[in-house]
């Protein structure tokens, strides 16, 4: 038999076939060992954390792909002035809706400790169906293009707030919140820079492509949503919080137990008013970093618009109009990444001093920008303010997971995602409605800055220094 088997050469042709097939899964099989191995490194695989990182990363090259097929419809395929009028109706009709949505996000994920999961693969599964129905109107730019596009954005918005507020329950030992915070988003936006060209090669065989592209992407999102830890949905060990208002008018917490009855009644009976949780009770450090955070998102929304209208027109010195809005939107997106690292780099700084700083130093860069209008400046200023926007969220982030009771994180990442949304939906719509003159453009974003810079910097130094009134989180 064996002598029949080397006569017909099927033993050398299946040793072959194999080697072969080796040889062609090696590249494969190869990237996602090491990118297994890079999302479980330093304990995030034994959390949890390693498995959320790979989620986020699968979210990012979703949303990107969406939004490739919604900037060729609503932005490059028409001339300026009819592009303006589109991209203002465009947050007209998307944002308007998304400020009375966004509030209910926080409080109805509040009351699902135990989905959160579910919750997340929900969010996925939605944008697959809308990135669907999105294929079909996407190439006539309809009205009909908007309210999924709002849909969209919504279940985006409700994925990052579960995200966010899950990341304290996969923190893995010797870990800081920032770290944790910037391991996640890094990985979203690698693979955002990953996606993004291939969404662009999409794109060149059809419009609806890229939105074939998001719906694959998110379908497997949902599916990869189920395989985090189930801690994520146990509410054990989870406190409820009640804060009241005693005699001495000074706001304290008070925690019970999940499955306490009569909080309420106990609180009156006390003869202590019950306040409800805000932004303002968890300590000056959340609101005054919100502060600082809405001036970096609308200085974003400013650029973004700002300098795409104007680009088109005035190109910079010696580029075309596609290759200058290259340059700046690689600075940014370089800014944007470094930051992101930065974050992981900075194991135990405090982020109310993180905050402050990258404040200061993106202030500086567009002032600098505004006297010294030129393609170098501009460059710069996108990649600082990348920089500073990034790791000033990612700090912001740490400082509410460490404030706020768990049992209200949620609405909490909510309200705060809800004003950055708007922040950065005032900033862009400045950017739509100057006049496309460089200098101003500059002097307009060292405004904002300023104006963010007068609400929060005192502030901030001056929580750093007294530290977290209740620190909630290692």
């Amino acid at each position: 038999m064996a002598s029949a088997r080397s006569h017909d050469g099927s033993g050398p042709l299946r040793r072959t076939g194999r080697t072969i097939g080796h040889a062609l899964r090696t590249p494969f099989t190869g990237t996602a060992k090491g990118i297994r191995k890079a999302t479980h490194a330093h304990g995030a695989g034994e959390s949890g954390l390693g498995k959320l990182i790979e989620l986020h990363a699968v979210n990012g090259a979703g949303d990107v792909m969406v939004t490739v097929a919604l900037a060729s419809t609503v932005f490059f395929s028409v001339p300026t002035d009819e592009a303006r009028g589109r991209v203002a109706l465009y947050l007209a009709v998307t944002m308007a809706p998304f400020t009375l949505l966004a509030p209910v996000i926080g409080p109805l994920l509040d009351r699902l400790p135990h989905g959160r999961r579910a919750a997340m693969a929900g969010a996925m599964l939605a944008r697959a169906v809308l990135a669907l129905t999105m294929s079909g109107a996407v190439a006539t730019g309809g009205l009909e293009l908007y309210p999924a596009a709002l849909g969209v954005l919504v279940a985006s918005k409700a994925y990052g707030v579960v995200r966010s507020a899950v990341v304290p329950r996969l923190l893995p030992p010797r870990f800081s919140l920032v770290k944790a915070n910037s391991r996640v988003t890094l990985a979203g936006l690698l693979a955002t820079g990953v996606a993004a060209p291939i969404g662009a090669g999409l794109q060149t065989i059809g419009a609806p492509w890229p939105l074939y592209g998001a719906c694959l992407i998110f379908t497997g999102g949902t599916v990869l949503a189920f395989t985090l830890p189930r801690k994520v949905d146990s509410a054990k060990g989870e406190r409820r919080a009640q804060l009241v208002e005693p005699h001495s008018h000074q706001p304290s917490v008070r925690t019970r137990p999940s499955g306490t009855n009569g909080k309420k009644s106990r609180a009156r009976a006390n003869g202590n008013k019950e306040k409800r949780l805000g932004l303002r009770t968890v300590g000056p450090s959340v609101l005054h970093g919100l502060q600082a955070n809405a001036a970096h998102r609308a200085l974003s929304g400013f650029l973004i618009f700002f300098l795409a209208f104007l680009l088109r027109v005035h190109p910079l010195a010696g580029q075309s109009a596609a290759v200058s809005l290259g340059i700046v939107g690689v600075a940014a997106g370089v800014g944007n990444a470094l930051g992101t690292a930065m974050g992981s780099w900075l194991r135990a700084r405090g982020p109310e001093v993180i905050i402050a700083s990258v404040l200061g130093l993106a202030l500086g860069v567009a002032v600098l920008a505004s006297v010294f209008f030129s393609t170098v400046m501009v460059a710069a200023l996108g990649a600082v303010a990348g920089f500073a926007q990034a790791l000033s969220k990612l700090s912001l982030d740490a400082m509410i997971q460490r404030d706020v009771p768990e049992e209200v994180r949620a609405s909490a990442f909510a309200r705060s995602e809800t004003l950055l949304q708007m922040a950065w939906v005032v900033g862009g719509g400045i950017g739509i409605l100057l006049p496309l003159n460089g200098v101003l453009g500059m002097s307009v974003a060292a405004g904002i800055l300023t104006l963010g810079a007068a609400a929060s910097v005192r502030g901030l130094l001056g929580a750093a220094r007294r530290g977290s009134p209740h620190p909630r989180v290692a």
